[in-house]
């Protein structure tokens, strides 16, 4: 019981800096790049782009297979202190160079200490009741996205940006070093090390539910990353609100995330996973457009909650989709490639959105975009198989020996 509060607790805090203060916080930075530093949006949306296009596939599996080896806990150590160190060091940026050198420093940090290892550890630790520890897990990017963007604005007020960086930076490390430190991987039980052969990733790799599974989560996290990356800029430059109202509305937006990843997770545990994820995808979909057009403060505040909620539930649905279907003995390499994929989603049509305004003068035909990916990724993930996949069934009794 206390190795699993612990590997929570780690998870918890590690998606709360890795995910909630450096993904969901460093957007909140973007309106001063472009106003400080002269850039344009695609500019400054290309650092988590290009970063996670090259870092992703070169360590995301490798990432995985180290998992799979020697456990999560060393790989979350080193994610955690590359993420801070990233943040800090994007305090000190005036020339593009610098920018990607450290965006990819922050990459690195996303693939080793990020979503990865937190999955993996938890689903090795959780059997009964995953749902629900995923979903406490995943609270975790809400709370961190909930705050950063009032602690942004109150630090930028005090320090200027460039100081509000550097204090976020030594924030994650100071947060979510020491619990990963004291976590303890659950080591692989002895059957299931004794058969290597039944290891195997590629049978999964060339069922059709394998690219169902990819295709949709990564249209619909490349929607809700277009959609969360460019939110400041469309909210500062295209619209002129206030930076305090700004950070309202992105911290309302997380705090709607908390909703959904209770409520997701609770619903994942007692529904078809697959009808969950619909869901989420419908729920991200159909609030973008008022999102995206409304008028009326409070109604940008609805919608942004609304919004959110579909974001709580996307990333942590993910693994446990995977679990039912392919089970957990490949779970480290096999999240290794979605979620490497997914990340290049997630980082690359944000730019695309933001290219398409600069050459557009409008943010319309990218917000059409993004309800697309979100109306695809639905589609796909429908046509998944339902129930308990009995193929995954033969190989995981094999594996207990009956």
């Amino acid at each position: 019981m206390r190795d699993r509060a612990r590997a929570l607790a780690a998870a918890f805090l590690a998606l709360f800096s890795i995910v909630g203060f450096a993904l969901y916080g460093l957007p909140f930075f973007y309106d001063f790049f472009v106003q400080d530093l002269g850039w344009t949006r695609r500019q400054v949306t290309s650092g988590n782009a290009i970063s996670k296009v090259v870092v992703g596939p070169v360590f995301g599996f490798l990432a995985g297979l180290i998992i799979d080896r020697f456990g999560a806990r060393r790989l979350m150590l080193a994610g955690i202190v590359m993420a801070g160190a990233a943040v800090v060091g994007l305090s000190t940026i005036t020339t593009p160079g610098g920018f990607y050198v450290f965006y990819f420093l922050n990459a690195l940090g996303y693939v080793c200490g990020g979503p990865l290892p937190c999955q993996v550890l938890l689903t090795r630790w959780f059997d009964d009741g995953r749902g629900k520890a995923m979903g406490v897990a995943y609270l975790g990017i809400g709370v961190g996205g909930a705050l950063v963007p009032i602690l942004a604005h109150a630090l930028t007020t005090a320090f200027g940006w460039r100081g509000a960086l550097r204090w976020l930076g030594v924030l994650m490390i100071a947060v979510a070093f020491p619990p990963a430190f004291f976590v303890r991987d659950r080591p692989a039980p002895e059957r299931a090390r004794e058969l290597p052969a039944a290891d195997s990733l590629r049978p999964v790799l060339t069922r059709p539910a394998f690219w169902l599974l990819a295709i949709g989560s990564m249209t619909s996290i490349g929607a809700i990353g277009g959609t969360t990356q460019n939110l400041k800029l469309y909210l500062s430059l295209d619209r002129h609100l206030d930076q305090a109202d700004i950070a309202g509305i992105l911290s309302l937006l997380l705090v709607g995330s908390l909703v959904g990843r209770i409520t997701m997770g609770w619903l994942a545990d007692r529904w078809e996973k697959k009808y969950v994820m619909v869901l989420v995808y419908a729920i991200v979909a159909l609030s973008i457009p008022p999102l995206a057009m409304s008028s009326m403060p409070a109604m940008l505040r609805v919608f942004a909650f609304l919004f959110g909620v579909g974001l709580g539930g996307d990333y942590m649905l993910i693994p446990l989709m995977a679990a039912e279907l392919f089970g957990v003995r490949v779970m480290g390499r096999l999240l290794g490639v979605i979620i490497t994929a997914d990340g290049i989603a997630e980082a690359v049509v944000p730019m695309g959105v933001a290219a398409l305004r600069d050459s557009t003068g409008s943010y319309g035909s990218g917000f059409f975009v993004l309800v697309a990916l979100a109306v695809a990724g639905a589609a796909a993930v429908s046509m998944l198989p339902s129930g308990p996949n009995p193929e995954r069934a033969r190989v995981d009794v094999r594996s207990a020996g009956l």
